[in-house]
């Protein structure tokens, strides 16, 4: 581990962090990050190698490694490349952890027989994948307020005011194969025609504090060198009224509210796939 200096006292700690997959490496680089979250006072150096599937991939894979020690992470379906840099990593006492191994492990002991390792297996073209593609599409003709007209054939239906993480949330949801609009809510104008009336989508609103809303819409109209400081769209009394109107509006037909002030896009999501777990379940039961 080294250090980042100014002349005369550490800054900041940081290590180097190799991530090397023959596929995406979007798992490796997800637990990777949770893991080094877990230490606020060092930052990790990623060196990312993703579609790693030849020895000369590989060769410059651990060039780097020799040039820039510190953790190795991999997902290596080939056996020749794993225990290359499995033994490489060993003989130079560098540390090194197939992610994937202890969990297909786990798997193979409680299903029994040989697993079938597959590059990038969870990104094969199948029914999930073309349902996310059909999620994604959805997502983005009803953004903003779009299409209200098909919002019966949302999965799930986002409303808040303006820079309350609508859309991020959305495309986020979308990802996950979750079709999801959402509606913008201003005080003055009226809700979409039909909106209480859905039965099929789950209804949720976002709302976050006066303050942080009014900080980035007023980071918002900077990057757009349109700022006006004396503006309802940034006065802070203007705006917690917007959020009342929020909460009225979504307590009047008992949808779900969340705070999403403190919260990031992912942690949104994942409340908001509880409640649609739960939404799902009960009209199950009532049907």
């Amino acid at each position: 581990m080294d250090s980042v200096t100014d002349g005369t006292r550490p800054t900041e700690s940081y290590y180097h962090l190799h991530l090397v997959s023959d596929s995406t490496g979007e798992t490796l680089i997800s637990v990777g990050r949770a893991a080094a979250a877990q230490y606020s006072g060092v930052k990790p150096i990623e060196h990312i190698y993703p579609l790693v599937r030849s020895h000369k991939l590989l060769d410059k894979v651990i060039s780097d490694i020799e040039a820039y020690p510190g953790i190795v992470l991999y997902t290596l379906t080939d056996p020749e490349l794993r225990n290359r840099l499995k033994n490489y990593c060993t003989d130079n006492s560098v540390p090194v952890l197939s992610v994937l191994a202890p969990v297909v492990r786990l798997f193979q002991a409680y299903l029994g027989g040989v697993p079938t390792p597959r590059v990038g297996g969870q990104h094969q073209l199948d029914g999930d994948y073309f349902r996310r593609i059909d999620a994604m599409n959805f997502t983005v003709m009803h953004d903003d307020g779009q299409h209200t007209e098909g919002l019966e054939a949302a999965d799930v239906v986002l409303l808040g005011i303006s820079r309350s993480s609508k859309t991020p949330t959305a495309i986020y949801l979308a990802n996950r194969g979750i079709k999801t609009a959402n509606i913008p809510l201003v005080p003055s104008l009226p809700v979409p025609a039909g909106l209480s009336e859905l039965r099929h989508p789950l209804v949720v609103g976002l709302v976050a504090s006066p303050e942080r809303v009014v900080e980035i819409r007023r980071n918002r109209l900077l990057g757009l060198n349109a700022a006006q400081p004396n503006d309802a769209y940034t006065d802070r009394d203007s705006v917690a009224e917007e959020i009342a109107f929020s909460r009225r509006l979504c307590a009047r037909h008992d949808w779900p509210v969340i705070d999403v002030t403190r919260r990031s896009i992912e942690e949104t999501a994942a409340a908001i796939i509880g409640l649609l777990q739960e939404h799902r379940r009960k009209r199950s039961e009532a049907r």
